[in-house]
């Protein structure tokens, strides 16, 4: 068998091992040290990449990053920011027909500003915002699916640790991918608050209402969100502005929020230690996920699948903006049976190449950021898009009264916003990059 076919024979061999509930990491780990073996016909290569792999992917001082923003959020969570999030957003709009869901976008799109994980976002805003939805008479599918897609802008809201992975494998620059990815955020919250404003009107009955708050608690609860706007315009300004980096300003992040939690009164010993514990098992899963992809696309890169598919997709003529849209249909397709991180490991170093052999009219760099972003919101959409959206599951677990089903009905809503969204940025590239320094 040459290597090019055992190449593409492991795919099929990897799906069948995430439909067996393997764990991704160690799906794509033994298909990389099964795929060496039988490509070498010894075991010696995959032990000594195995161990070369090992150090040279967790030696980069970039990786460094993931635990401090993770910490943040950890942190962020504990000091009450996403209880205070929640209740300045929801003195402002919470009076507004839906407002109590548009205040818990706008408290997710907030959190996610500090925090960098999807997952950790809607779980987080779910326990303060899903008691207040029902106190109002949302109904259950709506306020689960408001909380799935609000927690979706927590990977797409800078900091992300899904764009930090991906400026590592693509070799770009952390910062500028942050400033990207501001206003295709900002486009999400605002295109899921007219979802819930159109929803809301043809469906009365899933939103209940809720007086007015007068202007004096509004001015106070919105004063008491600073620790968000103080930790936000430290980290992401301090990058911008260069006063630290990327990896610099995530330790500076995660040292400043750890402070106010500790001002606040709600950072014991113990909480300490939990918080310590809970950031060092999400990195060594993270981690794992990592290695296992880094072994893997090591024997893809072996095989030459990557350089192939490159090739074979160039010459058979199609248009950069076909390739673009059928990689784009694919990452939603697949988006719905794999999680992000694990999507962007495996897809990365295949599609990158033959993106970037194709001519869009701008420079390399506007192109590899300009696509990260669009793959960005896509993989976003897959934890929202049944049947095996992550976010939904989370969600649901924490409501377990709202059938799934119903979940999966109000959430075609906020799907259709993103496929909305992700038509506006495919075909003006420049809202985007409009950000960035030419």
């Amino acid at each position: 068998m040459d290597m090019l076919t055992l190449g593409f024979l492991s795919f099929p061999v990897l799906l069948l091992l995430i439909f067996l509930r393997a764990p991704i990491g160690l799906a794509m780990f033994l298909c990389g040290i099964g795929g060496l073996y039988f490509a070498l016909g010894s075991s010696g290569m995959f032990m000594s990449r195995l161990k070369t792999e090992t150090y040279t992917t967790f030696s980069s001082y970039s990786l460094s990053i993931i635990p401090m923003f993770l910490l943040m959020g950890q942190f962020a969570t504990l000091s009450g920011m996403s209880s205070a999030l929640f209740k300045a957003a929801e003195s402002w709009l919470g009076h507004r027909k839906g407002g109590v869901a548009m205040a818990a976008v706008g408290a997710c799109a907030g959190f996610g500003a500090i925090c960098g994980s999807s997952l950790a976002t809607a779980a987080t805003m779910s326990r303060v915002a899903l008691p207040e939805l029902r106190r109002y008479g949302y109904s259950g599918g709506f306020s689960t699916a408001t909380l799935a897609a609000g927690g979706t802008l927590g990977i797409l809201i800078p900091p992300s640790v899904i764009l930090v992975i991906y400026a590592i494998l693509t070799e770009q620059n952390i910062a500028k991918l942050f400033l990207a990815a501001f206003i295709p955020g900002l486009l999400a919250a605002a295109g899921y608050m007219l979802t819930i404003s159109i929803y809301v009107r043809l469906n009365p009955d899933a939103a209940g209402t809720r007086p007015a708050v007068p202007m004096s608690e509004r001015l106070r609860a919105l004063i008491d969100v600073w620790p968000v706007l103080l930790v936000f315009a430290l980290v992401v300004g301090g990058i911008y502005l260069g006063w630290f980096t990327p990896t610099e300003g995530a330790a500076v992040g995660a040292a400043g929020t750890g402070l106010i939690a500790l001002v606040s009164g709600n950072l014991g010993w113990r909480v300490f230690k939990e918080s310590i514990l809970e950031t060092a098992r999400s990195t060594a899963m993270i981690f794992f996920i990592i290695l296992g992809a880094a072994i893997y696309n090591g024997f893809l890169a072996l095989t030459q699948v990557p350089q192939e598919l490159s090739n074979w997709v160039v010459g058979q003529g199609f248009s950069p903006w076909t390739v673009l849209v059928m990689i784009l249909v694919f990452y939603l397709l697949f988006g719905c049976l794999m999680d992000s991180l694990s999507m962007i490991l495996l897809t990365i170093p295949i599609f990158f190449p033959t993106v970037s052999a194709l001519d869009f009219g701008m420079s390399q760099e506007h192109m590899a950021i300009w696509f990260g972003i669009l793959v960005l919101i896509v993989v976003e959409v897959g934890l929202i898009t049944p049947p095996v959206g992550m976010n939904l599951f989370i969600i649901n677990g924490m409501d377990r009264e709202t059938p799934m089903t119903a979940t999966y009905r109000a959430v075609l809503w906020f799907v259709g916003s993103d496929l909305v969204r992700v038509a506006i940025l495919v075909l003006f590239p420049a809202i985007t990059l409009f950000l960035l320094p030419d």
